[in-house]
């Protein structure tokens, strides 16, 4: 049966983010050093999946090295977090099987994200009450927007306990449950929709939370069409 959490496996897929990622793996440092020092006994890792990447991201991941780097050529982001996975579960020695997947907890964020210092905390907190799934919420860094964007993407975006909204760059699941639906599908976008969809219809306890927001870049060209930064683009008033 589902409960706590042994280890965690953190995420993070990237394509030419050399300028954001160290900011995402700092507050990953900070995150896991806050749920190591808590409670939670948990072993962490990290995997960042490098995709067909032309600047320097590798080199900046290679100065954490924490941080394992799997290189993939793939172009596809629900492929990339699937490579990502594979890569963390070999490193943990773990399977998809049960009991051990019961005990392993799946954290996915972006590489142009920063989590909050409780993020993985409040994940394994959830889990150890028997939530299978974690749907967190996600908020552009103001820094990057005009007042009046962030004013209305504020408005159409009620963040709270219970919201609806699912974006890659926050989501937990346990491994039982992402194995028993056959993990990220090789979609160009929505896969993290797509998998939230599939493990809810299983019956798993799912939970979507405010408790842990996390902040992402506010650019409103992204690498990919249908992505938040198009998300954005849609609250411009000016667009």
């Amino acid at each position: 049966m589902s409960g706590a959490v042994r280890q965690v496996l953190v995420v993070v897929p990237a394509r030419d983010e050399e300028a954001l990622v160290g900011g995402c793996l700092d507050s990953l440092e900070a995150a896991v050093g806050h749920l190591q020092a808590s409670r939670h006994a948990c072993r962490v890792r990290v995997v960042v999946a490098l995709d067909t990447c032309t600047d320097a991201t590798a080199a900046v991941v290679a100065q954490r090295p924490w941080v394992h780097a799997v290189r993939v050529d793939l172009g596809v982001v629900g492929a990339v977090r699937a490579a990502g996975v594979a890569a963390g579960l070999r490193l943990l020695a773990v399977t998809g099987s049960v009991p051990p997947g019961e005990r392993v907890w799946l954290a996915h964020t972006d590489a142009d994200t920063r989590v909050p210092l409780g993020w993985l905390t409040s994940q394994v907190a959830l889990a150890a009450r028997g939530v299978d799934l974690v749907v967190g919420s996600v908020e552009p860094d103001p820094l990057d927007l005009e007042p009046t964007v962030l004013a209305v993407w504020h408005a159409r975006h009620v963040l709270r306990e219970g919201h609806g909204f699912v974006h890659g760059a926050s989501i937990g699941v346990r491994l039982s449950s992402y194995a028993e639906v056959g993990g990220f599908r090789p979609l160009v976008v929505h896969e993290d929709v797509d998998l939230v969809r599939r493990v809810r219809a299983t019956g798993a306890v799912w939970r979507s939370t405010d408790r842990a927001r996390v902040r992402t870049s506010g650019r409103r060209q992204g690498r990919l069409s249908g992505g938040f930064a198009d998300v954005l683009a849609a609250t411009d008033p000016a667009v």
